[in-house]
């Protein structure tokens, strides 16, 4: 019997109608509270891969190899085999906490589920122990709220109590800290060390190089389906030996140099003085007052619901503030000022190639798609892929397309939400820097949403700090 409690041998991952390999002879093994970190950029295999070991490859795929979970050996090809060990064995951890819970249910509900239905516990008891969970983690005043009334630190916290409630002895964790700021990121930390405590084996996939140096144990990089470098996590972050691994490592925010002083701002193009908001009883921020000027680079920082999002919807007037003002330079077209969006497929139609998001946006404002090939180019942006729905690109690609979209208006200003946290870093990097040389070609100011205080350090002239109140 193996030592360990998941040993992953030769696991390959086919298209079934083409017979191409998408993932590649994969060895991976993780001990009883042993941690093993999947690490690459978004595309690179790591999601397929633990699909195949929980067995919910989509159909069209098929996976063959062995896999052994608790000293019971699988055929990889046999996916319902697996089955029978969700919740009770292993637990998967989703990349989306909210679309893992149900919108319906209270959060004691959620939990008390897996240990009624899953761990077979009588109702009263289940509920005992959901409040349990809860208090251990600090969240007894969660109880009975529902997923939307919670952040998404919370909301994965939740998550987790759910998945692992009936004792799950492998824990399955999918990009658990994507679009956390540091303090919730820290949270998560301590959750996952936390299961390690308790005996279980953890199998984190990421592309966020502090949380795999936290964690320390084992790490795999992986890049184009295949694991191209492996080992002990403090000496392979240390000593890399692959190019690409050194590029992933460099293209972290904390490696970023600092921005170089450009040439001083120019004119004013919106001014806040005084603003305050609040949602209902909680004040959000007051007495804020500050100028933007053209050509410059401003990060808006703070933790979760400290207001971000919403400072810079009341600079783009998609909100009205509770008192002070915001005044807009004069002189300006209404499509001035333009939102990149946190989440790139939620600013395109699904069902809509990209040549017709483009050609929308040019029709409803009379322009000219002459403008588009040089744009395109100048993003990196191939226009084969201009026919593709948007869900056929990647992140990144459709991250710049958002850009691409904005760029086209000449905008004397961009509110960049939160628009890499969800990208690798390699893919972060690049389109932090595409952003910002379009922006600067364009004489265009940039205000920027961010978690990291690396990126605000490495890319912005100054700062807005927002504290939730």
């Amino acid at each position: 019997m193996s030592e360990f409690f998941l040993d992953v041998a030769g696991l390959r991952v086919f298209d079934a109608a083409s017979g191409k390999a998408i993932v590649g002879g994969v060895e991976l093994c993780v001990a009883a509270g042993g941690v093993l970190t999947l690490l690459g950029e978004s595309g690179s295999g790591k999601s397929l891969l633990a699909q195949a070991i929980m067995g919910t490859l989509a159909p069209g795929l098929r996976a063959e190899g062995v896999i052994t979970i608790g000293g019971q050996r699988f055929d990889a090809a046999d996916q319902p085999s697996r089955q029978r060990l969700w919740g009770r064995e292993v637990a998967l951890l989703p990349q989306e906490p909210w679309l893992a819970l149900d919108p319906t249910m209270r959060v004691l509900h959620q939990i008390a589920e897996t240990h009624e239905l899953v761990a077979g516990r009588s109702a009263g008891a289940s509920r005992e122990a959901a409040l349990r969970d809860l208090r251990q983690l600090g969240m007894d005043d969660a109880a009975r709220l529902y997923p939307h009334q919670i952040s998404g630190g919370m909301a994965q916290r939740v998550a987790f109590l759910a998945t692992h409630a009936a004792g799950a002895r492998l824990l399955i964790v999918d990009e658990p800290t994507k679009g956390l700021d540091s303090g919730k990121r820290g949270e998560i930390l301590a959750m996952l060390r936390a299961a390690q405590a308790e005996g279980m084996a953890v199998l984190c996939i990421t592309h966020d190089v502090w949380l795999a140096r936290a964690l320390g144990g084992e790490i795999a990089v992986m890049l184009d389906g295949f694991v191209i470098e492996q080992g002990n996590a403090a000496q392979l972050l240390a000593q890399p030996v692959h190019a690409y691994v050194r590029a992933l490592l460099a293209a972290d925010p904390a490696a970023w140099p600092a921005r170089p002083a450009v040439r001083a701002p120019g004119e004013i193009i919106a001014s806040v003085e005084k603003v305050a908001k609040s949602f209902g009883k909680r004040c959000l921020f007051s007495g804020i007052s500050v100028e933007i000027r053209r050509g410059e680079v401003v990060a808006v920082t703070g933790e979760s619901g400290a207001g971000k999002t919403t400072f810079g919807n009341l600079l783009l007037g998609l909100l009205r503030p509770d008192a002070g003002k915001v005044v807009r330079a004069t002189g300006l077209p209404r499509t001035a000022f333009q939102k990149l969006y946190q989440d790139p497929a939620a600013a395109f139609a699904p069902g809509l190639s990209l040549r017709t998001a483009l050609r929308d946006v040019l029709a409803l404002h009379g322009l000219r798609w002459d403008a588009v090939a040089p744009l395109l180019a100048r993003l990196r942006l191939g226009e084969q892929l201009l026919d593709r729905l948007p869900s056929q690109v990647s992140g990144g690609e459709l991250q710049r397309f958002a850009l691409a979209r904005v760029l086209l208006l000449k905008p004397a200003l961009i509110f960049a939400d939160e628009p890499t946290s969800r990208l690798d870093p390699i893919t972060q990097q690049e389109t932090l820097s595409l952003l910002l040389e379009a922006a600067a070609d364009s004489g265009c100011a940039v205000l920027l949403v961010t978690h990291y205080a690396e990126i605000a350090r490495a890319v912005a002239q100054r700062q807005i700090s927002l504290q939730a109140q």
